[in-house]
């Protein structure tokens, strides 16, 4: 299997931000956030478990899954969050390593928010933290999902303290500064990562 590079960081840090442009270089980008709303698509065995545990209220009028309501749940019970993970991580895991191994890009980019928290660390071989101080987390986060400070602080809360997912990293990208630096950091990895793939051939 070629370069696969794990990008990560807290909600709100901007990991978004940063794999947009390794997309728009043509990299594959393999986003944990977009499986997991693949795993639970009207029909799937994993939404009728999901129905069934929470209620028919958890779904909306057109039978997708109402992830807000899910999450305001789930943040607030851990036993309901635990039983939602054991659910979905192997999904969710099984349906990351089949497009890991169907990208076709120089190297591959695995964007997750729970990178260093689940198994799916073993896919990468180089690790990224997006990094954003905490105040800048909680703003972002409210004003993108209309959530209240309360619930962001929960969500924060509840993933891996700052301090110990930077300590994992093999590289921090500050991402509080202009789109202008970021995108300056973003290709100079860019050139970093396919010289490394180069170099292996």
């Amino acid at each position: 299997m070629a370069l696969v590079v794990g990008i990560t960081g807290g909600i709100g840090s901007g990991k978004s931000a940063v794999t947009d442009r390794f997309e728009n270089r043509g990299i594959t980008v393999v986003d944990a956030d977009r499986v997991a709303r693949v795993v639970v698509e009207p029909g799937s065995p994993a939404l009728q478990k999901i129905a069934q545990h929470f209620g028919a209220d958890i779904l909306q009028t057109d039978g997708y899954l109402d992830r807000a309501a899910l999450r305001q749940r789930v943040f607030s019970n851990d036993a309901d969050r635990q039983w939602l993970e054991q659910l979905t991580h192997p999904l969710i895991g099984m349906e990351i390593l089949a497009q890991v191994e169907r990208s076709e890009s120089p190297y591959t980019l695995l964007s997750s928010p729970l990178l260093l928290d689940t198994s799916q660390k073993a896919l990468v071989d180089y690790v990224v933290v997006v990094d954003a101080p905490e105040a800048h987390q909680l703003a972002r986060t409210m004003q993108r999902d209309a959530n209240d400070e309360a619930q962001v602080k929960r969500i924060m809360a509840a993933q891996m303290p700052r301090k110990d997912r930077l300590a994992l990293a093999d590289t921090i990208i500050d991402n509080s500064g202009s789109l202008e630096q970021l995108d300056e950091k973003v290709e100079a990895l860019h050139r970093d990562f396919l010289h490394r793939v180069n170099s292996q051939d």
